[in-house]
Parts: C-alpha cells; sequence; structure tokens
C-alpha cells in the first residue's frame, strides 16, 4: 500500500514539474495527411505584381549592338558609370540603381518615354517596353529584361529574429519568411499570425493560421514585395516573464515540492 501511495505522489510531483503544451497549439499543418491525400492544384499566383515606389533594373539587348548607342550600348539602364552591365549577369545588384516607379504608375525612361508598369509582372512590364522601343523605331528586335530591386518584407512580433527580409526571388511563401526569421516562438500564437498588404491604395489584413491544413489556400500564403508579417504573442508571455511571475512561480514550485516530501514521509512513517 506504501508503495502504492509513494509511487502516485512521486507521478503527480513530476507531473507538477512539468510543463505540458497542447499540440494543437505548436504542430503546423494538422489535418493535411487527410485534406492531402491528393495533390491539388496551387490555386493563388505568387508571381509578384509591380507597384509604385518600386524600383528596377532594366537591361536592353539585342543581335545588332550598334542599335543600343541610344542606350549607350548594352547598358543596364539606371545604373552609375561605375557599374557595368556584366554586373547584371553576376547577380551584384547591391549597389546598382535603378528606375523607380512613379506614384502615378509609370516609369519614365530615356528615350522612349513613359510606360505604364504597374500592375505588370516583370515579365510584362519588361514586353511592354520592348513595345515601347519597337514603336518608338529604335530597335526592331530588342530584349528586355525587368529585375524587382527592393522586394523586401517586414516581420515582427513573437518570432526569434524579427527583421526586414529581402526577397531574392519571386515565388516566396509566408513560411518561408518566418524560417528565415528563426520561426514563430515559443511565446508566439501559430494560429494567430497577421499579414498585411497594400493593394490599389487600399492596406488589407489576412489572418493566417499556421497549425491547420488549409493555409495553403490562404490568399496570402505566397507574400508579396512591401508586405508586413505580425505574429501575435501570447497574453500571458509578458506576464510569465516578469520578475514577480518568476519569483511567484519558483516559489510555489519550491513549496509544492516540499508539501509532496513532506507528505511522503509522513506516509511513510506510518
Amino acid at each position: 500500500m506504501r508503495k502504492t501511495v509513494l509511487f502516485t505522489a512521486l507521478s503527480l510531483m513530476i507531473l507538477a514539474m512539468s510543463s505540458c503544451v497542447s499540440t494543437k497549439k505548436i504542430v503546423y499543418f494538422q489535418g493535411a495527411d487527410s485534406v492531402y491525400a491528393e495533390g491539388r492544384r496551387i490555386l493563388q499566383q505568387y508571381e509578384m505584381r509591380l507597384k509604385p515606389a518600386d524600383q528596377v533594373l532594366i537591361k536592353v539587348t539585342c543581335g545588332e549592338p550598334e542599335l543600343l548607342s541610344v542606350f549607350a550600348q548594352d547598358i543596364t539602364m539606371g545604373s552609375s558609370d561605375r557599374y557595368s552591365s556584366s554586373m547584371y549577369s553576376s547577380g551584384s545588384l547591391t549597389n546598382a540603381y535603378g528606375y523607380t516607379i512613379t506614384n502615378e504608375g509609370v516609369l519614365d525612361l530615356p528615350a522612349i518615354g513613359s510606360v505604364a508598369v504597374a500592375g505588370s509582372t516583370v515579365d510584362e512590364a519588361a514586353k511592354k517596353i520592348e513595345e515601347k522601343i519597337i514603336e518608338s523605331g529604335l530597335i526592331k528586335d530588342p530584349e528586355v529584361t525587368v529585375r524587382l530591386l527592393n522586394a523586401r518584407v517586414a516581420v515582427l512580433g513573437a518570432v526569434h529574429s524579427p527583421h526586414v527580409v529581402s526577397l531574392t526571388s519571386e515565388r516566396n511563401t509566408v513560411l518561408d519568411i518566418l524560417a528565415q526569421c528563426g520561426d514563430v516562438a515559443d511565446s508566439g500564437l501559430r494560429q494567430h499570425v497577421q499579414l498585411y498588404r497594400e493593394e490599389n491604395g487600399i492596406r488589407q489584413m489576412y489572418e493566417l493560421d499556421l497549425t491547420k491544413a488549409d493555409i495553403f489556400n490562404n490568399p496570402a500564403f505566397y507574400v508579396q514585395q512591401n508586405d508586413m508579417i505580425y505574429v501575435e504573442p501570447n497574453k500571458s508571455a509578458s506576464v510569465k516573464s516578469s520578475a514577480f511571475y518568476t519569483f511567484l512561480s519558483a516559489g510555489s514550485s519550491i513549496i509544492g515540492l516540499l508539501s509532496t516530501i513532506i507528505s511522503i514521509a509522513v506516509l511513510l512513517s506510518r
């Protein structure tokens, strides 16, 4: 009898000293095994659309280099003299100067004038610039490449490393961004991740639940440039981190441990 009581008391003590967290609050993509038992078509468009204030780098080439004299022959439009076109191919774009899309959504380019690009992908913008060059009679067969320079996403709240993430490609999910910030912190609520986005002069907020498998269908699953992600912290996180709570928690644990030891001693002495 005494052994049974002793074993029960010790078990309760261990459970009391352990911190139990419901897996439903921390496990990602719950239900994915049934929802995605078969492949599903991706419905969202992940390509980024150009917006006012975006900076783009533009490169013009053609089969007859002499026709590029108006563009200083195969240069990266918008770059300073000390940045050659070879920097574009090597990926060294850190200090390159790009053209800024105006508040009206257009690019003002030398020799060809204004080109409306807001709402276009970089490929669509390149096509529009090619058509403008052909219409101007400068080059018959230009090849234009457009690249977004200042694409970034700000991440705030309960993540391990809040910072501004620079996007190196167009296909970036909210999970990619959070991973670059060290994932959601223990104090963060994975069910309450908010993404703020500016679209056509309107700021919208999307709610994402990382624990649900249907997050892949959320319209904000793929991020856009200038998005802001906020991970809501647990309301009790600030209280738990306070000195008073730490002292109270430690004191309660010690008192609970002493009470258990005294109870066991009393039972054994009988």
